[in-house]
């Protein structure tokens, strides 16, 4: 009864969330409108919006590369170029409702390059799970040093929870669910249920776990150039900055309602970073910031579609 309780209120839910984010939006731009106005764009402001979209650009390739370490975890050797072009087409699409799209390309693919469609399905579900706990450690190390054996045991249980011994029931759990909203076409066979009990990692993933830390670092120093853009002062506070950042962009990871996280990042950076810059600054930033990123998204989605050949051994 809890389950199909749950499964029935699950699409109301994610209105609700999108509801109360746009509402607190809505009211944080009328009320930080005119500090906004007040904000000019300087030849330092494009310099450091610049620095950004470079940053940012770099993170989303490495995720790529991140992404072929994932798959080799799993015994796929996939060449580098097609993996990099499979991931950088599909990362544009989680912004598309059901923010499913970009996990259905990378099975899709993946199945193509020889995987079952449980052992694709648990590459695209290991990713954003590492992201997760990479954003995590990162909210935590990098927040003010007060309670640090309560920091340190925070990173002790991420550390721990992403051991095989218990991330491969959650990714078998997960998996499924992927498929489901990946299903195969009729010239493809269906997936077989029991794949998922031999679908999972063999060892600890300390390679792809530090890859998504770069990519997590890499994004956060992407929204530093954003803030010091409009509050170059507020770079005194970068540490509380990158907490901040890597609790907001795990919050828009996790919680459902806007594809890619849209609304709810913005909405908890707002929250969490409200003190440490001004508030003009910090709305222009935050906006700023999911624009850069969605130019580097889709940029990088333009270059991927460019033919290059064959390139199957590279």
């Amino acid at each position: 009864m809890p389950n199909r309780l749950l499964k029935t209120l699950k699409p109301f839910l994610r209105w609700v969330i999108l509801g109360a984010v746009v509402v607190f939006l809505v009211k944080t731009i009328g009320d930080r409108a005119a500090d906004v106005a007040e904000l000019s764009f300087t030849g330092t402001t494009w310099i450091w919006l610049g620095g950004a979209l470079i940053v940012t650009s770099l993170a989303h390739l490495w995720s790529g590369w991140v992404w072929r370490w994932i798959l080799r975890e799993f015994g796929q050797p996939a060449p580098l170029i097609p993996v990099m072009q499979v991931y950088l087409k599909t990362n544009i699409a989680k912004y598309l409702p059901g923010n499913v799209w970009h996990f259905y390309g990378r099975i899709r693919a993946a199945h193509q390059w020889g995987m079952s469609w449980a052992g694709a399905a648990a590459t695209v579900v290991l990713e954003p799970l590492l992201m997760a706990a990479a954003a995590l450690i990162l909210g935590t190390v990098a927040a003010p040093q007060g309670n640090w054996w309560i920091q340190g045991a925070i990173a002790a249980t991420v550390l721990i929870g992403v051991h095989p011994k218990f991330l491969n029931p959650l990714l078998k759990k997960l998996g499924r669910s992927k498929l489901k909203s990946s299903t195969p076409t009729e010239t493809e066979e269906a997936p077989v249920p029991d794949q998922f009990t031999t679908a999972g990692m063999k060892r600890y993933p300390a390679l792809p776990f530090l890859g998504e830390g770069g990519f997590l670092l890499l994004r956060g120093a992407g929204f530093l150039c954003v803030v010091a853009a409009f509050d170059s002062n507020a770079l005194i506070h970068w540490p509380q900055l990158l907490s901040g950042f890597g609790l907001a962009w795990l919050v828009g990871l996790v919680v459902p309602g806007a594809p890619g996280g849209v609304g709810v990042f913005e909405a908890t950076a707002l929250g969490l970073l409200g003190k440490l810059v001004a508030p003009g600054a910090l709305l222009a930033g935050v906006a700023c910031y999911r624009l850069v990123s969605v130019i580097a998204e889709a940029g990088l989605a333009a270059i991927a579609y460019i033919p290059l050949g064959d390139r199957s051994t590279i």
